[in-house]
């Protein structure tokens, strides 16, 4: 997939004020500071589009995308650690969570893990929270330019036990660096084929 153009559209605090629209999306989560705008910006091709911090847990909205005038990017807000209140951490959760369940074009999930760790329950949790729901992701290992291969494959196989553990299959994973764009050509072939396959479906 070749990006022709991407663009900033708006951003929410709910699903319900989410563009109205039935193009495809697919979302980005993570953890806070697992290099979530950094790979979108990777993605895109661009360099600020997706705003960056030094600070975790800055996205604290729903942020819509618009690529190739053809499907949405949506920028969901960090899981885990934030410097916010209780009451807005809840807020944040209700948020994802509408947005997961309610969004009828969503098409995918790609859920960001920071390969120089072990698995976090954090994750595993918002992973089961998923597989529960019947919605479909994807598993995006982040920084592995940061890490030495060795432990970058334990870390990886240790998620793969840890899933195998409640799962039959694994969803579909991949390695990335946004720093030295790894990843971006699996990904983007990834995107392509779901939209491929969801053209060819017949109307109802």
């Amino acid at each position: 997939m070749e990006i022709n153009s991407a663009s900033f559209v708006v951003s929410n605090t709910s699903v319900e004020n989410c563009p109205k629209t039935s193009l495809p999306e697919f979302a980005f989560i993570g953890r806070s500071n697992v290099g979530k705008s950094s790979l979108i910006n990777m993605l895109l091709n661009q360099k600020n589009l997706a705003k960056t911090s030094s600070t975790p847990g800055k996205t604290l909205l729903i942020n819509h995308f618009l690529v190739n005038e053809a499907w949405y990017l949506v920028d969901l807000p960090g899981y885990g650690y934030a410097r916010v209140s209780l009451k807005q951490r809840e807020q944040l959760h209700r948020m994802i969570s509408d947005y997961m369940l309610k969004r009828p074009n969503l098409l995918c999930v790609f859920v960001l893990l920071d390969s120089r760790h072990r698995p976090q329950e954090i994750d595993l949790d918002f992973l089961e929270f998923l597989g529960e729901n019947q919605v479909p992701f994807a598993l995006v290992f982040t920084k592995i330019d940061k890490c030495k291969k060795s432990e970058l494959n334990l870390n990886i196989e240790n998620y793969r036990n840890r899933l195998l553990e409640s799962w039959e299959s694994l969803p579909p994973l991949f390695l990335s660096s946004s720093e030295k764009k790894q990843g971006r050509t699996a990904l983007l072939t990834y995107l392509t084929q779901i939209l491929k396959d969801l053209s060819s479906q017949p109307l109802e």
